[in-house]
């Protein structure tokens, strides 16, 4: 599996690669750079460098590729145990449609979720500017080949995936990526961009708030939330030390419809999110069971990424309820 992380290793072999990665769980600091790798198995890595992550992926016989950001507290073992379920479930689905590539940010390890909440909100916040440089260099990847037709280009579609605080780091990562590589304007690198269970403010993807970059970057950006996720609760009242009483984007979708981008959709997924995710239903967009069956809203998500719709039989749809299939 290949993946790009954020968190620093035991040993720097900087500039050369290192044979060995290892992740210092010690350490949540995020690096100042990123760092390119394949998980070989269960605790054994290998970093192989930015250019030889994307030649993999350009070779690869998958169609599209899907950027996950995990949410807080998960760590590398976790993330890699999450990511492969969802990659059976994409295969099962539709065999070498999408390739799923986790971006590894570096949570904390302290006993307690309120503390592990508020360093994992700093290490979220930091790692932005490195995977800053993980958007420009995808899309230099892109360009470089667009301009030179001869190059062989990449014509695979991007799609990204963030779960939970996740969101919070993709928010940060655009903000850093428009502030010091695109001053412009975002160039549209996603096809979707899904929002699970956001762990941000409620009013985030409105016009002139700090998530509206999602939408520029993005065909479609789609929010799936639910309003009894126990995570989220907690983390609204975590949340009231900064003042920020505002119910999050996870737990009720965009506050005013009316004032997001044209391309926002908001998915109600309340009919399932505790029955796929006992008690919590935080974790609900990816398989229904433990047999491994495919859930509701993991068939929307894949479904949107094969179509580049949200709603296929109606084009001027916002939003909607996933519910059980009769």
């Amino acid at each position: 599996m290949l993946f790009i992380t954020t968190r620093l290793p035991k040993v720097n072999t900087e500039p050369k690669l290192n044979p060995n990665f290892e992740f210092d769980l010690t350490n949540n600091a995020s690096s100042r750079g990123f760092f390119c790798c394949r998980r070989n198995k269960k605790g054994k890595y290998e970093e192989v460098g930015s250019a030889a992550l994307l030649s993999e992926i350009k070779a690869s016989q998958y169609r599209q590729v899907l950027l996950y950001i995990h949410g807080f507290s998960n760590l590398p073992e976790d993330v890699f145990q999450n990511v492969e379920e969802f990659q059976a479930l994409c295969n099962k689905q539709k065999a070498k449609e999408v390739l799923v590539i986790p971006l590894i940010w570096p949570c904390d390890t302290d006993l307690g979720i309120v503390k592990d909440y508020w360093d994992d909100q700093k290490a979220a916040d930091q790692s932005a500017f490195a995977f800053a440089r993980v958007m420009q260099a995808f899309m230099k990847w892109r360009s470089d080949a667009e301009m030179n037709p001869e190059a062989d280009p990449c014509l695979k579609r991007i799609n990204i995936l963030a779960h939970s605080m996740g969101n919070r780091v993709l928010r940060e990562t655009l903000a850093n990526w428009y502030k010091y590589d695109q001053p412009a304007g975002l160039p549209l690198l996603f096809r979707n961009t899904f929002l699970v269970a956001a762990d941000i403010l409620n009013e985030s993807l409105h016009k002139g708030q700090a998530g509206e970059l999602i939408s520029h970057c993005s065909r479609n950006v789609v929010v799936y939330f639910a309003s009894d996720d126990l995570a989220l609760r907690a983390s609204k009242v975590s949340n009231l030390k900064n003042g920020e009483a505002s119910r999050r984007l996870g737990h009720s979708g965009p506050e005013d419809m009316d004032k997001t981008p044209k391309n926002v959709y908001a998915i109600d997924c309340d009919d399932v999110n505790t029955l796929y995710d006992p008690p919590k239903g935080h974790s609900y967009f990816r398989a229904k069971n433990k047999k491994g069956d495919p859930g509701v809203v993991f068939i929307h998500i894949f479904n949107s990424i094969v179509s580049g719709r949200v709603f296929p039989n109606d084009e001027h749809r916002k939003s909607s309820i996933l519910s059980l299939a009769k």
